[in-house]
């Protein structure tokens, strides 16, 4: 049995321990945001959060994570508000949609390491292919979501709540 932490919640997977993480968490998790893409680590569509760090689910066996902390694209945040996410959608980023959920979970760990990465600095972490081609708008997202994570003043979040109408 195989123990670790999955979205801050206890995990006990009855599986071989040489399971594939994606796997364990389609499958037996039914956490489906983790997408299997390629299968060799390549495309970043089942990256998810392993103790800081964007990792490739496919390339990982359960085994190999026991004991620690796996965050998925859905628990990342629980109302979708994360900063990554708001910027993603202020930005029009998505097209498919596939890539995303493992794209924003490693710009959030980017985030995390590098609260003002350069365009540079971008390019060297987010390794993840989209074949829709939104890396401009990617690029811009993720300046965004870097100054609402700082909370820089006069940063405009388009999602942030605004006043009901009478």
């Amino acid at each position: 049995m195989t123990r670790l932490t999955v979205n801050n919640q206890p995990v006990q997977y009855r599986l071989d321990a040489s399971t594939p993480l994606l796997w364990a968490l389609r499958d037996a998790s039914n956490l489906t945001g983790t997408k299997y893409g390629c299968g060799t680590g390549e495309c970043g569509a089942c990256t998810v959060d392993i103790d800081g760090a964007a990792v490739r689910s496919c390339q990982v066996t359960i085994g190999a994570v026991e004991g620690t902390f796996v965050t998925t694209i859905e628990g990342l945040a629980q109302n979708r508000d994360h900063p990554v996410q708001r910027a993603f959608l202020a930005a029009n980023v998505s097209q498919c949609g596939y890539c995303i959920p493992g794209l924003v979970v490693s710009v959030a760990a980017l985030l995390r390491k590098n609260r003002n990465p350069s365009d540079e600095e971008i390019g060297a972490a987010i390794t993840n292919l989209c074949r829709c081609g939104i890396y401009p708008r990617l690029i811009e997202a993720i300046g965004r979501a870097a100054r609402l994570a700082r909370g820089e003043p006069g940063e405009e979040d388009p999602y942030a709540a605004t006043p009901k109408a009478r």
